[in-house]
């Protein structure tokens, strides 16, 4: 198991990072008029996810890290949101936006693994307590 000495060395960064350029490539194809709607909104969305990441890991503790995981996660849902809305209203095809959604899925058991991790107790020098 390798060292994690920065936030990009966590895969769930990463992922979320194709998140990201992912919702670029989608919005290229996004009429001009949806330039300061449905695409801003998406494009924003999407990069919080990796950036809250980022943030929550350079805060220094647990306790910020996860505050800023949660945000992530609710980034998340809202890129999730809005890729499906861009469905419903035409901009984008289901087979567009598939891959978008299961990347979305996939980081999303990612940000609840280390979101739990992130809420337990961090063990003693000593090892577990015994209570």
């Amino acid at each position: 198991m390798s060292v994690i000495q920065s936030y990009r060395d966590l895969i769930v960064w990463q992922k979320s990072m194709e998140l990201a350029a992912e919702a670029y490539r989608i919005t290229k194809s996004f009429p001009r008029e949806e330039q300061y709607r449905l695409t801003s909104q998406l494009l924003r969305a999407s990069t919080s996810v990796a950036a809250n990441i980022a943030e929550g890991h350079g805060r220094g503790t647990r306790k910020d890290y996860a505050r800023f995981i949660r945000i992530s996660r609710g980034s998340l849902s809202e890129t999730e949101t809005l890729v499906m809305l861009a469905v419903k209203v035409g901009l984008m095809e289901d087979t567009q936006a598939k891959m978008a959604q299961q990347l979305a899925t996939e980081i999303g058991r990612m940000l609840n693994s280390l979101l739990t991790r992130l809420q337990q107790e961090p063990l003693s020098r000593d090892g577990p307590d015994e209570r």
